[in-house]
């Protein structure tokens, strides 16, 4: 089968697609028929021994998918030969077959398309179990959402007007606020051009946001952090921006602030009750139409080390899906 390798630790540009023998499935383990394989963030991470999970050399990066079950190892009696599937699989997706733990895997939603299903698990996971487990959203709060025309930061904003919040998109440039309007943002602040934190406070007059959801780090968080409420909370997603902020922390004391951490994956391994609970809450939303991932653009596994590229240096606006067999 073909794959995108890495065979070490370091830069994206020395990904490979190379051919590899066809794994088999061992005990508690499926193998699947890759379909589609969505880009996020943790990928650029994780080739380059930056992610908190650093997997035995070598490996094909790639945290989700959708696809049909080909073999099943002994012990699995939930999923069988021929199913449509999705996982959240951590690494192994950019490619045409991969092997995943069956306790990782779950029905393709009826009525979902396979890219949609491998753009849902990971970004709107991350956004739901944030928004919801973490940071207890209430309907009528206000949230500001940094880097909002990303994966994790479009899912938060359809996911949290479902739960009757209003939302304050932020991003670097108008094109992708246009892309926030078009998923629900009520309102847009454009951080290259204007002071963040003095736009929050007119949006509010005066009061601050109840939380922020930042995936972004760097420069900003600060800014966003002054620019919460009383006992506003501040949920720790991620640093695309790369650099990993230090802030005074009598921010924190001054207005009672909460700086809450948000790990998904550990999330899930820990609490998988209520990691299915959630999954079955996006399925039914959009089954009603009313979240759906935004895929921006479809590639071949040849076109995958680009993608991951562009996505470390923010330059993707939504998800993008890798199609292994294109």
């Amino acid at each position: 089968m073909r794959a995108l390798i890495c065979e070490s630790y370091g830069p994206i540009a020395q990904l490979r697609v190379l051919d590899v023998a066809t794994p088999e499935p061992a005990a508690g383990e499926v193998r699947i028929r890759v379909e589609s394989a969505a880009v996020n963030f943790p990928d650029a991470l994780i080739v380059q021994g930056l992610y908190q999970v650093k997997p035995p050399l070598p490996f094909s990066p790639g945290a989700e998918l959708a696809g049909v079950v080909e073999a099943v190892g002994e012990g699995v009696r939930h999923l069988k030969a021929g199913q449509r599937v999705i996982s959240f699989c951590g690494h192994g997706a950019f490619a045409e077959q991969a092997i995943v733990n069956a306790r990782q895997v779950m029905p393709l939603p009826d009525g979902m398309d396979m890219d949609t299903g491998a753009a849902l698990v990971l970004t709107y996971g991350t956004s739901l179990h944030a928004l919801k487990d973490v940071g207890r959203l209430q309907a009528g709060e206000t949230l500001l959402v940094l880097g909002a025309a990303g994966g994790v930061g479009l899912a938060a904003i359809e996911i949290a007007k479902q739960m009757g919040a209003r939302v304050i998109a932020a991003a670097s440039s108008q094109d992708k606020l246009d892309l926030c309007r078009t998923v629900g943002a009520d309102e847009c602040v454009n951080y290259s051009t204007e002071d963040l934190r003095k736009r929050v406070d007119a949006l509010t007059d005066g009061q601050g946001v109840q939380m922020v959801y930042d995936p972004v780090g760097g420069d900003y968080t600060e800014l966003a952090l002054r620019a919460t409420a009383w006992r506003g909370r501040y949920l720790v997603v991620g640093f695309a921006a790369g650099a990993i902020p230090k802030v005074p922390l009598n921010l924190a004391l001054l207005k009672e602030r909460a700086i809450l951490g948000v790990f998904w994956g550990d999330a899930v391994r820990r609490d998988p009750a209520t990691h299915l609970a959630n999954m079955q809450q996006l399925a039914t939303w959009f089954a009603e139409g009313r979240i759906r991932p935004v895929i921006s653009e479809r590639v071949g596994l040849d076109g995958a080390r680009d993608a991951i590229t562009r996505m470390a240096s923010r330059q993707v606006k939504g998800k993008v899906v890798v199609h292994p067999h294109a």
